[in-house]
C-alpha cells in the first residue's frame, strides 16, 4: 500500500481540514401583497469543525432568514429561494428530498432558537420534549428516553436534573431555559451547531454562562458553531471570524480579532463605535444614524450609503463587490483599504 493510499481519507469520510457548511451565493425573497422583499442578497460563508463563525449585524440584516434557510425550515411561501447553494459535507441540501433533508436536521445540523420560553412547549415536561429527540431518531423507549434527558441535563450543569427532568418550561429562569434548548441541540451529538441569539432577554452575567458553556461543549466535540448576533461584545471571546451582515448582504468578513482592531467597512466601524465603554463615562452613546433600508425599497449603490459618513458620488450608484483588502479579509466597500488605514473621513 502506498503513502497516498495510507493517507487518503474512506469514501464518505469528510475530509480533514474542509468546511462543514458552505453558504454559496444565496439569495432569497419574501413575496407579499405589498411587493418583494429581498431578504438576502447574495450571502456566501463555510464554517469548519471546530469553528466559531459569528454573524453579525442589525434586525433585519437577515441572519436569522439564512440560518432557518439552512435548515430547510424557512415559511415557503412567502419564502422563496432564488439562487445560490447550501453545502453540507460538500452536497447540496436545496436538492435533497424532504426525508433525506429532515434526517439531517438534530442528527448532523441542530439550532437553538433565541426565545426558548416560545421555542418550548408549555403543556409537556422539558424531560419529555428531551426525550422526544431519541424515541423518534433512536426509536427509544420512553424510560430510556428519560435516562437520556437527565443525562442532557446534566451535561449543561442543570442542578438536581434527576428531581427537575419532570418540571415544566415555565419553572425554570430565563437561563435554565436556554441551557435546556443548548441540550435539545446536543441530544444526537450533531456536527454543527447553529446558535440565534442565545443570550437574548438574558442579563449579563447568565449571558456569559451561556456563552461559556456552549464553547465548553463545541471544544469537547470538535463542532462547527454558527452564532448569529447583533451584540459585538458576547463574541469577543468565543467567534474564530466573523461575517458582518447588511441589506441581506455581507459587507465584511474577518478573523474576529482583526475585526475589533481595524474594521474594514463604515458599518462595522459605526457597530464598534456603538459598543458602550468605561473610558468614556457620561458621554452620550454612540449611534449609527437613520435606519436599516426597506427591503422592498434598497437603495442604489452601496445599500449603506444614506447612513454613511463617508459615502460619495459612486457609493449611490456602483454596488461595490465583497473583495480582498487584507489576508483572510474582505470589505464590501468602494474605499475599504482607506477606511481599514484610517486615511478616510
Amino acid at each position: 500500500m502506498t503513502t497516498n493510499q495510507l493517507t487518503k481519507p474512506a469514501k464518505n469520510e469528510p475530509v480533514p481540514g474542509a468546511p462543514l457548511l458552505e453558504v454559496d451565493d444565496l439569495h432569497v425573497e419574501f413575496r407579499t401583497r405589498d411587493g418583494v422583499a429581498k431578504a438576502i442578497n447574495g450571502v456566501s460563508y463555510s464554517v469548519a469543525a471546530g469553528e466559531t463563525l459569528a454573524v453579525l449585524g442589525e434586525s433585519g440584516s437577515g441572519k436569522s432568514v439564512t440560518a432557518q434557510t439552512i435548515m430547510g425550515i424557512l415559511d415557503m411561501p412567502p419564502g422563496v429561494i432564488t439562487g445560490g447553494e447550501i453545502r453540507f459535507h460538500g452536497r447540496d441540501m436545496l436538492k435533497m428530498g424532504k426525508e433525506e433533508r429532515r434526517k439531517l436536521r438534530g442528527e448532523k445540523i441542530a439550532m437553538i432558537f433565541q426565545d426558548s420560553l416560545s421555542a418550548l412547549n408549555p403543556v409537556y415536561s422539558v424531560g419529555f420534549q428531551l426525550g422526544e429527540m431519541f424515541r423518534v431518531h433512536k426509536g427509544m423507549s420512553r424510560k430510556d428516553a428519560k435516562t437520556k434527558a437527565v443525562e442532557l441535563m446534566d451535561l449543561v450543569k442543570i442542578p438536581a436534573a434527576r428531581q427537575r427532568v419532570s418540571d415544566y418550561p415555565h419553572q425554570f429562569s430565563g437561563g435554565m431555559r436556554q441551557r435546556i434548548m443548548i441540550a435539545m441541540a446536543m441530544a444526537l451529538d450533531p456536527e454543527l451547531i447553529i446558535a440565534d441569539e442565545p443570550t437574548t432577554a438574558l442579563d449579563v452575567t447568565v449571558q456569559a454562562q451561556v456563552m461559556d458553556l456552549l464553547a465548553e461543549l463545541q471544544r469537547e466535540r470538535n463542532m462547527g458553531l454558527i452564532l448569529i448576533t447583533h451584540d459585538l461584545g458576547v463574541v469577543a471571546d468565543v467567534a474564530d471570524k466573523i461575517a458582518v451582515m447588511y441589506a441581506g448582504r455581507i459587507v465584511e468578513e474577518a478573523p474576529v480579532h482583526e475585526l475589533y482592531r481595524r474594521p474594514a467597512h463604515p458599518y462595522t466601524e459605526g457597530l464598534l463605535a456603538s459598543i458602550p465603554r468605561l473610558d468614556l463615562k457620561g458621554q452620550d452613546l454612540y449611534a449609527i444614524k437613520g435606519l436599516p433600508p426597506n427591503l422592498m425599497r434598497i437603495p442604489t449603490g452601496c445599500a449603506f450609503n444614506p447612513r454613511c459618513p463617508y459615502a460619495q458620488d459612486v457609493c449611490r450608484t456602483d454596488v461595490p463587490p465583497l473583495h480582498p483588502v487584507a489576508p483572510g479579509r474582505g470589505s464590501a466597500c468602494h474605499f475599504a483599504k482607506e477606511v481599514l488605514d484610517g486615511t478616510l473621513g
